[in-house]
């Protein structure tokens, strides 16, 4: 699934300018970009996203302008195979197509935009589908291989309960990977505004206000308190929804005394698998800092690949 949030912002602020979309449309061997990737280029030469980690990205570019100035949409592949792949810069054994669209009824419609942006702020994935043919993007599905379908998933969201230190590291690097950070706990003395600059600070009780955060596929919750009291209704509240990840804190004697916890109050073993305890991916993590990195790399596996 490819990450086009800055993409998306980028054209709010755009709006109204000459703009053409790039997008990977397909991929084959190691591509450095997944498909559905976007590169926004404006008129006057910006350019926001990425289609190849950097290799053909003046190509493109140039392209786009081409797009803007003339209204049509155009194609084009870049491999090894061609000669021209090592002239713009992409040895790295893939190939990969690119369609580049003007912003409007011939190629992307900006009505397109506001319809991704409505569905994500309701907490909504939207898929957009294109017809390869005429390089014409909609809502309605394209049926055989004429069709490319790229969705666009709700805003990756994280609701950390317990403002304990390692909340306060877990959220500034959620904030470098572009995830909404809600930090949540009843205990007014440790939720600060200095403890958590520029996070949203939730004191409801914890099953209360993950449910108002409405979690879905794109939301983690990860509980660090070590209280039960705190922790433990937060979790039923995001069993109870179609949570991304679900994550506690502890050691695996503490995980399997709140497994029990959580089965006396009804919670069956299919949900009860999905809490990943201890929290986070084995990196023999030391000190906070360091912890809150092995978390944060479980959360990004499991909202990146929901399977």
């Amino acid at each position: 699934m490819a990450d086009n949030d800055s993409v998306l912002a980028a054209y709010r602020s755009w709006h109204g300018a000459p703009v053409a979309l790039a997008t990977v449309i397909s991929t084959w061997g190691s591509a450095p970009r997944p498909r559905g990737s976007h590169m926004l280029v404006h008129a006057d030469g910006r350019l926001e996203g990425s289609v190849s980690g950097g290799c053909v990205e003046g190509d493109v570019l140039a392209l786009a302008g081409e797009v803007i100035a003339g209204g049509r949409p155009e194609r084009r592949r870049y491999g090894v195979a061609d000669g021209a792949a090592w002239e713009v810069g992409l040895p790295c054994g893939g190939t990969i197509e690119i369609l580049v669209q003007p912003i409007g009824d011939d190629g992307f419609p900006a009505v397109l935009f506001d319809a991704i942006d409505a569905a994500r702020d309701d907490g909504r994935g939207v898929t957009v589908h294109t017809d390869l043919a005429s390089g014409r993007s909609g809502l309605a599905p394209i049926a055989g291989e004429a069709g490319f379908a790229n969705h666009y998933a709700a805003p990756r969201q994280l609701l950390i309960v317990g403002a304990v230190q390692i909340a306060q590291s877990l959220a500034r690097i959620a904030d470098t990977l572009g995830i909404r950070t809600t930090v949540i706990d009843p205990r007014s003395r440790f939720l600060t505004e200095e403890r958590f600059p520029g996070v949203t600070l939730d004191d409801r009780w914890p099953d209360e206000a993950v449910a108002a955060c409405r979690p879905g596929a794109s939301t983690a919750v990860i509980t660090l308190s070590h209280d039960p009291k705190i922790d433990d209704p937060a979790l039923v509240a995001a069993l109870a929804a179609p949570t991304g990840y679900v994550a506690a804190l502890g050691s695996r004697r503490s995980h399997a005394a709140r497994l029990e916890r959580l089965a006396a109050l009804g919670i069956g073993p299919a949900d009860l698998a999905r809490i990943e305890g201890p929290a986070g991916i084995d990196i023999g993590a030391i000190g906070a800092a360091e912890i809150a990195l092995s978390v944060a790399a479980g959360m990004v596996r499991a909202l990146r690949d929901p399977a």
